[in-house]
């Protein structure tokens, strides 16, 4: 059975692969604005998932929360879950997500994963209150929309270990959708110019730095077709023999179960102690409980020799054997 934050993970990829579904269609003049509508909410409910993931599945580590107005005319010291007109109970944004990440776990994303955000919300924005129709408008997006896809597949890979071989991650190319399409670029209007101009001036990189890092802020889709020769290719072949080594992945199991890296658990730590120090003696205490499986996994570049320089991954039960050594705070 899949736990709050696998669940909110996968129902992240439904989102994301629904805005690749549409911007890919054939003939649709909703194009840009829905892929920006849904891929902001598949990143918005991803971030959320990890937040679930490193808080033990705890369900108010999501939700909102509010100061209400007493009978006396004052306002509440006490936080109260926040709720929408039905009554349910309200979760943060993605921007507070963000922030969360970063100040209370110390697992912050990158900075270009959220400026290709804020840009893509831009639009987003744009599009409730305008129609964007001109060719140029149509060319950001789809190089934010790119670099917003990049991200997404590194971020899933690294957070939940989720294999997303199974889909077609890719935007399809203007170039396919009609020849006639740079007619268009002088259809823009005043509020379109503004948000062109905007986002051409927050995208544009220096030659420098032109090249294409782990994450970005945009993309480029360049396509060329050359001819090949098929006996050029690489040869893959699958086998049924069942004396052939078994390989088994589960890293998705692997990154549930150990959610916390070293950065994150000292993180965690000082949040949570009155008298906790980066010192010997937490390295020692926690050194002590690396060899113990059920606190620790160490992850290698190469798993079948587990030889070289490993990295530790925690599982969040780790932080009640600290507690013996630590007073909490009040």
């Amino acid at each position: 059975m899949r736990s709050r934050s696998q669940t909110l993970a996968r129902k992240s990829v439904d989102a994301m692969v629904a805005a690749i579904e549409a911007y890919n269609k054939p003939s649709f003049s909703y194009r840009e604005e829905t892929f920006a509508i849904l891929a902001i909410n598949a990143w918005e409910l991803l971030l959320k998932a990890r937040i679930l993931q490193l808080s033990g599945n705890k369900i108010s580590s999501v939700l909102k929360y509010e100061k209400r107005r007493k009978a006396d005319g004052e306002m509440s010291t006490k936080l109260y879950r926040a709720q929408n007109r039905s009554g349910t109970h309200l979760s943060i944004g993605m921007f507070k997500a963000f922030d969360l990440l970063e100040h209370e776990y110390g697992d912050s994303m990158p900075a270009e994963v959220r400026k290709n955000l804020e840009l893509l919300c831009e639009i987003r924005d744009n599009s409730i209150h305008f129609v964007n129709k001109g060719f140029d408008l149509a060319l950001l997006v789809q190089q934010l929309g790119t670099a917003c896809l990049k991200n997404y597949l590194v971020a899933v890979r690294r957070l939940f270990g989720i294999d997303l071989s199974d889909y077609n991650f890719f935007l399809m190319p203007l170039a396919f959708y009609g020849s006639d399409a740079g007619l268009q670029g002088v259809s823009l209007n005043a509020e379109e110019k503004k948000l062109s101009t905007y986002l051409r001036a927050e995208t544009r990189v220096p030659e420098s730095e032109a090249e294409p890092g782990y994450y970005n802020v945009s993309l480029n889709v360049n396509v060329k077709f050359t001819k090949s020769k098929s006996d050029d290719s690489e040869h893959v072949r699958i086998t049924n023999d069942p004396d052939a080594t078994p390989i088994t992945m589960t890293e998705e199991d692997v990154r549930e179960k150990y959610p916390w890296d070293y950065k994150i658990l000292t993180t965690r730590l000082g949040k949570r102690y009155s008298d906790f120090k980066i010192n010997k003696e937490y390295h020692d205490i926690r050194k002590s409980l690396e060899s113990n499986e059920n606190f620790c996994n160490k992850r290698y570049l190469d798993p079948a020799v587990r030889t070289g320089i490993g990295k530790c991954f925690y599982n969040p039960n780790i932080i009640k054997e600290f507690d013996k050594h630590y007073s909490k705070k009040s």
